[in-house]
C-alpha cells in the first residue's frame, strides 16, 4: 500500500488546504489593502490583490510621530525585555538544575505552584503604582523577567547535560560561574535562540500589561498603537489626541490601519525563519525529562 495516494489522502489534503487558506487570507487582505492606491481604494471591498500598487499609506505612516515613538519604544522593551529575560531564567535554571543547591525542591515547588495560582490583576496594579513604576517602562519588563513555565522547561534541558563535562571543568579549576559560562551556555545553543524568539515575541506583541501601566502616549508601544487605530473610535484623527498627526485627506484610514499592523508584524515575520529550526530541537529536549 506504501506510495499509492488514497481517496483518504485527497481529503486530508484538502481539507488542510481549506483550512491553510483560511489562516492566510486575513494576512493577504491585511498586505493588499496596505499596498492598494488611495485612489482606486474602495471601502469595504474584499481583495487579495491590489488593483494598483502603491506605499503611499506606509511613507504617511512612517512619517508620524506616534509611529516612530512606538517603535522605538517596542524596540527598546524587546530588547532590554528579552535580554533580561535570559539573563534572569537561565541563571536560575542552572542554580535549580545543581541537587547540591539548599531548598531546590522547596522552590521547585513554588515556581511550579504559580502554574496553576497567581496574585491576579489588581494585586499587581497595586504593588506596580506602589513602586512608582506607572509610565515606566519597567512597568512592562520587570514583572515578566521569567516564568514558571520557562524555567521549568531550561531547567530539565540543564539537568540533561552530561555531568562529567562539569566535573572535568571543575578539575581543571573552573568554579561554579566559569562551569556556566564556558560549559552549559555553549551547550545551551538551541534551547537559548528558541527563547530568545519567544521572548522577544512576548514583548514585541505585550498589549494588556502596556495598556494598564502606560497612560501617555508617547510611551506606548506599537501593538498599543495598532489597537488604538484599529479599535477606537476616530484613533486615526491623532493630530490633537494621541499623536499621530499630519494630513490623512490623500490617504484613507483603512490603508493606514493596515500598513501600520503590517510594520508591527514585520520584524517577527523576519526574525522566525532564522530561528524556526531551533523550536522542537530546543523545547523538546528540556521537556522529555520531569
Amino acid at each position: 500500500m506504501e506510495g499509492k495516494f488514497s481517496i483518504g489522502d485527497a481529503i486530508n489534503y484538502l481539507v488542510i488546504f481549506i483550512f491553510g487558506f483560511l489562516c492566510i487570507f486575513p494576512f493577504l487582505y491585511v498586505f493588499s489593502i496596505s499596498f492598494t492606491d488611495p485612489d482606486v481604494y474602495i471601502p469595504l471591498k474584499f481583495t487579495v490583490f491590489p488593483e494598483k500598487f502603491s506605499i503611499r499609506a506606509y511613507t504617511w505612516i512612517i512619517g508620524t510621530d506616534s509611529f516612530i515613538n512606538a517603535m522605538k519604544s517596542s524596540v527598546f522593551v524587546t530588547v532590554a525585555g528579552t535580554i533580561l529575560n535570559l539573563i534572569v531564567t537561565f541563571t536560575a535554571a542552572y542554580g535549580l538544575s545543581r541537587k547540591e543547591m539548599p531548598g531546590n525542591r522547596l522552590i521547585m515547588a513554588l515556581i511550579t505552584f504559580t502554574l496553576v495560582f497567581s496574585a491576579g490583576i489588581v494585586p499587581n496594579y497595586i504593588l506596580i503604582k506602589d513602586l512608582h513604576m506607572i509610565n515606566s517602562y519597567s512597568s512592562i519588563i520587570l514583572p515578566v523577567l521569567t516564568n514558571a513555565w520557562s524555567l521549568v522547561v531550561v531547567r530539565n534541558f540543564m539537568l540533561e547535560l552530561p555531568r562529567e563535562l562539569e566535573e572535568a571543568a571543575r578539575i581543571d579549576g573552573c568554579n561554579d560561574l566559569q562551569v556556566f559560562a564556558r560549559v552549559v551556555l555553549p551547550l545551551s545553543g538551541a534551547v537559548i535562540a528558541t527563547f530568545t524568539l519567544f521572548f522577544a515575541v512576548a514583548h514585541w506583541n505585550s498589549y494588556f500589561n502596556t495598556m494598564i501601566y502606560i497612560t501617555k502616549s508617547s510611551k506606548w508601544t506599537l501593538p498599543l498603537l495598532v489597537k488604538s487605530m484599529v479599535v477606537d473610535s476616530g484613533a486615526i484623527g491623532y493630530a490633537g489626541g494621541a499623536g499621530v498627526g499630519g494630513d490623512q485627506k490623500s490617504v484613507p484610514q483603512e490603508t493606514i490601519k493596515m500598513a501600520t499592523i503590517v510594520l508591527s508584524m514585520l520584524p517577527v515575520i523576519i526574525l522566525y525563519p532564522f530561528l524556526q529550526k531551533y523550536f522542537v530541537k530546543g523545547v523538546l529536549v528540556g521537556a522529555v525529562k520531569g
